[in-house]
């Protein structure tokens, strides 16, 4: 299952990370990325609306799928994981977390911004991680000489990234895909400006499209 999910992430090319303040804007949000060809929602446990929204989203529009962000411990999981949830993402190498989805079949992305994390992912039988936030802490060039001795591992690097930089980011044979809210920003939501979230995400996958046309 994991690698399936891995893969679909490469081919969109960009995992939306939303912050969602009110469940009645799950499903619309998610509906709008979807219609601007990104089908995926990174749905963050940083509010209290995350698990419903989970919820929400894996009933009512199945075609997207649907993930829990900012993972930190395995009952966060565990939950999210109930509600719905066919990914896991830690912003950093929480090990608990990714021994019950590896144990549990769940793709998971820990973060990892060292050597020693990249190593102890590794261990944990990781080898596509997180980086982050990727432009506060180098960006492409941080993440080529942190994975020069790691070349099995694959990283998708969140923060800092938008539609300026994102081709940049998607040529660099390191990374598998990217991390962003830039299309889907937590006012756009509250606001219920979906319209926009198309179109934004719409402009974002027509980068995707000229970048692999090249």
């Amino acid at each position: 299952m994991a690698s399936l999910i891995f893969d679909r992430f490469h081919t969109i090319g960009i995992i939306p990370v939303l912050e969602i303040d009110s469940a009645a804007r799950a499903v619309p949000v998610a509906e709008a990325l979807s219609a601007g060809g990104l089908p995926i929602a990174e749905v963050t446990l940083r509010t209290d609306a995350a698990i419903e929204s989970i919820h929400r989203i894996a009933d009512d529009v199945p075609s997207v799928i649907v993930g829990a962000g900012t993972v930190i411990n395995r009952d966060q999981a565990k939950a999210a994981c109930d509600a719905g949830a066919q990914f896991l993402v830690s912003p950093g190498m929480a090990e608990d977390v990714v021994i019950w989805a590896v144990k549990n079949q769940i793709p998971v992305l820990a973060g990892a911004v060292t050597p020693t994390e990249i190593m102890r992912g590794l261990n944990l039988g990781l080898t596509l991680l997180k980086f982050f936030p990727s432009e506060t802490l180098g960006g492409l060039k941080a993440i080529k000489a942190i994975s020069d001795p790691f070349p099995q591992v694959r990283f998708i690097p969140t923060g800092g990234i938008r539609l300026e930089n994102l081709a940049e980011y998607l040529r660099m044979e390191k990374v598998h895909a990217v991390g962003g809210s830039w299309m889907a920003k937590r006012s756009m939501i509250a606001e219920g400006r979906f319209n926009e979230i198309q179109r934004v995400a719409g402009e974002a996958r027509q980068v995707i499209a000229e970048f692999r046309q090249e």
